[in-house]
């Protein structure tokens, strides 16, 4: 059950940082958004702020989406012959269009609707007592969905095709950058809650609890001066030591360590190291840099190392492909499961990592990622013109498929790998 909690918290962190940048950024650049949703499937909870999102809350707590205006597959639909009401102001004007039998208003318009044009020419046809009847709707009038849900209509001015082509670009990777602001501050929360960044520079140690350093009475804080007669200044050189210094020993072997106390005095020691998975280990960890800058940079260095080690296994995945090499949703539970037992600090580790790669994979340059978008604009940019809307939404929806697929295979293989 703590597998699962952890697991909607992280995957739910994640999805609802990324779409808050892709709200955020929509908003300052005039797009407006119809939606932003927590979590999926059936509507809970809603609300309209004066700007005309809807916020809402959803059964299933899976992350979160955000509809704006004209961007990927927000459309509305009305098939001929729909019954629905209109409310209508002091004017004649259309300011609300019920398609939901959930939401009932006793002094709307009953209709049938015909024809309809939400977006250039703001006019919804259809039949009223019989009669057939053309009314104007307003710019910032509301339309209630067969759900329950009540957005506003989409305007041409207030599409995503319609903001300026910097605008589109920003708002395309706000999602992504949003996953690596996340991933930082988590690695710089991590290094805090660890009292410092590993310093590497030094010979000074951290003595792991049970580990053979510690059984031998060496403490946190001393310094290695060396192993087995081989000289040690820094971490690099106390990594290296080990392993000469254990070349060719048995299980129970001793080796000579020399280390310097806090105080100043010198000991020493004969350790036994421990094997796991044939290495041998003194059971140390590098010594710990406190200051706040320190810690401060430790984060970002920690954010950068994470980022690198993402994009080096996408490389290998490329040059050799292979589902084994991928994860889906059963796998990130997994690993949120292992997370959760071994405590807090894995579970932030686990998010901050899986954060930094979500970033960095929605910047793939396949259509329907976050790096399609963002290729089509850079196109935009050169060609100083637009691509048409339906040669987007055709490669988007091309993008689209391969990644259901995708997802597809990789979830089943991943069930494969588990359950069989």
């Amino acid at each position: 059950m703590l597998g699962i909690v952890t697991f909607i918290i992280i995957f739910g962190v994640l999805v609802l940082v990324h779409e808050f940048g892709h709200f955020y950024f929509a908003k300052k650049s005039g797009i407006l958004v119809r939606e932003f949703a927590i979590g999926m499937g059936p509507k809970i909870f809603s609300h309209i702020d004066k700007e005309g999102t809807a916020y809402t809350i959803r059964i299933l707590p899976l992350g979160g989406y955000v509809r704006m205006a004209g961007w990927g597959d927000d459309t509305t639909e009305i098939k001929t012959g729909t019954p629905a009401s209109l409310t209508l102001n002091a004017e004649g004007q259309v300011v609300r269009i019920n398609l939901s039998q959930k939401q009932v208003d006793m002094t709307s318009l009953p209709i049938n609707i015909l024809t309809y044009d939400l977006e250039d020419a703001l006019e919804i046809t259809g039949v009223v007592l019989d009669e057939t009847k053309t009314y104007s709707v307003n710019h910032d009038a509301t339309i209630i969905e067969e759900d329950g849900t009540e957005i506003r209509i989409a305007p041409l001015d207030v599409q995503y095709q319609n903001a300026s082509i910097w605008g589109r670009l920003i708002t395309n990777f706000a999602g992504p950058m949003n996953n690596f602001i996340l991933g930082t501050l988590v690695f710089i929360l991590l290094v805090f809650m660890q009292g410092g960044v590993a310093d590497e520079s030094s010979n000074q140690i951290q003595v792991v609890p049970n580990g053979a350093l510690a059984a031998a009475g060496a403490k946190t804080g001393d310094r290695v001066l060396s192993i087995a007669n081989h000289k040690v200044s820094n971490w690099a050189e106390l990594t290296k030591a080990v392993e000469e210094a254990t070349t060719g020993i048995s299980t129970g072997d001793e080796i000579t360590v020399a280390i310097q106390k806090t105080d100043g005095t010198k000991q020493s020691l004969k350790v036994a190291p421990k094997k796991q998975n044939g290495q041998f280990y003194l059971g140390v960890k590098p010594g710990l840099k406190t200051g706040f800058w320190d810690k401060l940079t430790g984060g970002f260095r920690y954010a950068w190392h994470a980022a690198t080690m993402i994009i080096s296994a996408l490389k290998n995945l490329i040059s050799s492909f292979s589902l084994n090499k991928l994860g889906g949703p059963v796998a990130m539970y997994q690993m949120s499961d292992q997370a959760a037992q071994n405590g807090f600090e894995d579970v932030l580790t686990l998010m901050a990592m899986l954060s930094m790669n979500l970033g960095i994979v929605n910047l793939i340059p396949i259509p329907a990622l976050d790096g399609g978008k963002i290729l089509i604009n850079l196109i935009e940019l050169v060609r100083r013109k637009p691509l048409k809307q339906e040669t987007e939404t055709y490669i988007t929806l091309v993008g689209v498929a391969i990644m259901v697929v995708l997802m597809i295979a990789v979830t089943w293989n991943d069930i494969l790998r588990v359950f069989f």
